[in-house]
């Protein structure tokens, strides 16, 4: 680039941060990759650094800077004054002025050119603009040359001005953003961190304004936890300033990275927003009705989402997105490094729990737990009253209490969401946050000694000392309605799980006990071997049985596939080749066909129940239809094990034509239901789960699976038939039980790894569930 003053968007690349700053770096990398940008121009460092030796203050500036006490607020305050003073009293160098203008004047047409190519939407709109305006409308960015960088956020330090128009309008806020270089949180960030305030100069953006009917910040990983596997997205109505300063709340989205279901969303009443009124911005009331409402549809969330997995992997980094819509176009602000990514070893991912009743909960802004004296801070002139080891109280926050931020044990706001200044500069810390928590104010006293839990979002009176997950288990047994349940198949993992605090095994598999004869069943019956099979069974069975007594074992008949029953001694020839084993020959459809190894199964369980033992019950995977039900019912029958009256009969939901169906084959008769969400999902999806090309897409919480599961328990309800269930998802996406829960399951049945965890999510879900029933 050179030394070019003023330069196009196109024009600079990563290569060019030290001229025109990480956000303009990153704003030309992102419109050369196609990305949708508001364009415009940026007035280079170089430009800063011409206007201050042509204007002769650049060593002024430096010898105030000397003799200043950077830990004296009104040093830094006087400082501060008389070098923006400097700069706003100099005048522009004639030549640069000039050419900030022409690029100004021809931005619109230079614009037009660029998107040349594009859809011819788009040109149409901009020659729309053209006719209605001589000269564009445009929003002002500042772009710190040290700004941005992985390693440093100045994160609001350097001022940003919106619905700029006009030539002497638009000079004037070149030298407001160059003074904004100089201000007291920006002189003390720089000071603090080593930065040479010399060599640290300010490009300038001029960006077409959008008028944003929504606008928000999106991050490419979880900002509080560091979790990459998702995107968090906040949003609200009208212009973006009020996200970042933190007057109000935003909706927060979590969306899985990988598949783009909606993980969570929480939709956060709006009650005023900022709009563009000709050349001003104006704050505008909005009615309850539609500040309750959600601010992205479903169909934005995903959009938004997909762009930003795009802007990840253009930059194989994190990102932190400004982003807004306007006439159902989403544009890209600006995007930059996440800058508060732990390390691993940091990583609180680890829920820590606080048993006292919280006296207010927020958000979650920032992790950790700590606890001090309130300080009520209702104006930054007020913040030499936070000392340090105190917790700083506040409505919102803004730069200008960074310095006590800097000094406070935890911090609290009554406004904002994850992507606050609050929030983001309390990450950047390393202290404990919590946002969004209203009222905070007045229900906090000011030096009343509180815990802030910036994992969880609650705010406690008294120093309250936290208890790790674990821990809360081990030491105190945790009462539940939800029964959990456990998955087994090895008889190993029996010593080890017998000991946890599970209910009964929600899925006892026969297949790894079959594998380890590695002899194909029918073999035993073609070699008149029956007994050998079936006491074997019923010797390893018995196992479970007897360590788990009086506790139910769910013993799920066997289901293997024929790829799987081939591997074993003479499968070849009892087998069929399939192409797709995981939708052929196997489940129910198998014991009507082939009857004769489910009736050797159905002797080893009665043989069980002939020793005395009545917690031993029988679960039928993969049943396509009713009359597979009926048919399978016959042969237990048949079995003589319908003869004790205490001996339940279940049958597993894997297929949506089951599923779909629920109550049809409740009626036929069967004591409970156990939901296999691996094939359930894989059917519901349309993806083989076992196809790596296609794995993406496979993901228990897509909101259409959630839905069919929550019919079938509320279903099972309805009947009064035990509901639960046992494929993976519960284990690996805990966020699902409480949803579980809410519909009525009556347990969940999980890998034993999962066992405490699972407990305490299911009771905090039930705890919610009766205080959302009984508030008082």
């Amino acid at each position: 680039m050179g030394k070019k003053s003023v330069v196009w968007f196109e024009e600079v690349d990563k290569d060019d941060i030290s001229w025109v700053g990480g956000k303009g770096a990153n704003l030309g990398e992102m419109i050369n990759a196609k990305f949708p940008i508001p364009y415009g121009f940026i007035i280079t460092a170089n430009a800063y650094f011409e206007f201050l030796e042509a204007g002769g203050i650049r060593k002024k500036i430096i010898q105030i800077l000397k003799t200043v006490n950077y830990d004296n607020p009104n040093e830094l305050q006087q400082a501060s004054k008389n070098i923006q003073d400097l700069i706003l009293k100099t005048n522009l160098p004639l030549n640069l002025a000039k050419k900030i203008l022409h690029f100004y004047e021809t931005l619109s047409w230079k614009e037009a050119q660029w998107y040349k190519s594009e859809k011819k939407s788009i040109i149409k709109k901009i020659m729309k603009i053209r006719s209605l305006y001589k000269l564009p409308l445009v929003a002002i960015r500042s772009s710190a040359t040290a700004e941005d960088l992985p390693s440093a956020s100045f994160a609001g330090q350097q001022e940003t001005y919106l619905n700029v128009r006009g030539e002497n309008h638009l000079l004037k806020r070149v030298k407001d953003c160059f003074a904004s270089l100089f201000t007291e949180r920006a002189i003390y960030y720089r000071h603090h961190h080593g930065f040479d305030h010399d060599q640290v100069g300010l490009a300038v953006i001029v960006q077409k304004m959008i008028e944003s009917e929504k606008s928000g910040i999106a991050f490419s990983i979880d900002p509080v936890t560091n979790n990459k596997n998702k995107i968090v997205i906040e949003a609200i109505f009208g212009l973006g300033e009020y996200i970042v300063q933190g007057k109000v709340t935003p909706d927060h989205y979590e969306i899985d990275k990988r598949s783009f279901v909606i993980l969570k969303k929480e939709i956060n009443y709006q009650p005023k927003k900022l709009t563009k009124a000709n050349v001003e911005n104006k704050e505008v009331s909005l009615k309850k009705e539609e500040g309750k409402k959600q601010k992205l549809t479903n169909e934005e969330i995903i959009k938004l989402s997909l762009l930003v997995l795009e802007i990840e992997k253009f930059y194989y980094f994190p990102q932190d997105i400004e982003w807004a819509i306007e006439d159902d176009q989403i544009y890209i602000v600006q995007s930059r490094p996440v800058t508060t990514l732990k390390d691993a070893k940091n990583d609180t991912g680890k829920k820590l729990f606080l048993t006292e009743k919280p006296l207010l909960t927020g958000l979650p802004a920032s992790p950790g737990i700590a606890f001090g004296y309130a300080k009520i801070i209702l104006s930054p002139r007020d913040i030499e009253k936070v000392k340090n080891g105190d917790v700083l109280v506040a409505p919102a926050t803004n730069p200008d209490y960074v310095p006590a931020m800097r000094k406070a044990a935890a911090i609290v706001t009554e406004r904002g969401g994850r992507t606050s200044h609050a929030a983001i500069v309390s990450r950047e810390l390393g202290v404990p946050a919590v946002v969004g928590a209203e009222g905070a104010t007045k229900v906090i006293k000011s030096e009343s000694l509180i815990t802030v839990n910036g994992n969880t979002g609650e705010i406690f009176l008294g120093k309250v000392l936290p208890t790790s997950s674990k821990k809360t288990s081990s030491n105190k047994k945790l009462i539940t309605a939800t029964k959990v349940y456990v998955n087994l198949g090895e008889p190993d993992q029996i010593k080890e799980v017998v000991r946890k605090h599970v209910d009964g095994v929600g899925l006892l598999r026969a297949e790894f006990v079959i594998a380890d004869l590695g002899i194909h069943p029918k073999e035993f019956i073609k070699e008149k071997n029956e007994n050998l099979f079936v006491n074997h069974l019923k010797k390893e069975l018995r196992k479970f049985v007897a360590a788990f007594s009086p506790r139910p074992v769910i013993y799920r008949a066997t289901d293997f596939k024929t790829n799987e029953y081939r591997n074993l001694l003479g499968g070849k020839e009892f087998e069929p080749m399939e192409e797709n084993p995981m939708l052929g020959f196997r489940g129910a459809f198998r014991y009507i066909s082939n009857p004769e190894v489910f009736e050797l199964e159905l002797n080893a369980i009665r043989k069980i129940w002939e020793d005395g033992f009545r917690n031993l019950h029988l679960m039928i995977p993969f049943i396509r239809t009713n009359w597979e039900l009926i048919k399978v019912k016959s042969i237990v029958e048949k079995a003589g094990l319908f003869r004790y009256p205490e001996f339940k009969f279940w049958i597993m939901v894997e297929v949506p034509s089951i599923a779909l169906n629920i109550e049809e084959f409740l009626k036929i008769g069967v004591d409970g239901v156990s939901i296999g969400t691996n094939d359930l999902t894989m059917l519901i999806l349309g993806v083989d789960r076992d196809n790596e090309a296609v794995t993406s897409i496979y993901d228990e919480r897509t909101p259409i699976v959630l839905s069919v599961i929550e019919y079938v328990i509320k279903t099972c309800k309805k009947y009064g038939v035990t509901s639960s269930i046992c494929g993976q998802a519960p284990s690996d996406y805990p966020e699902i039980i409480e949803r579980l829960v809410r519909a009525g399951i009556t347990s969940i049945s999980v890998s034993p790894d999962a066992i405490e965890r699972t407990r305490e999510f299911i009771f905090e879900a039930e705890k919610k569930l009766l205080e959302k029933k009984n508030p008082h």
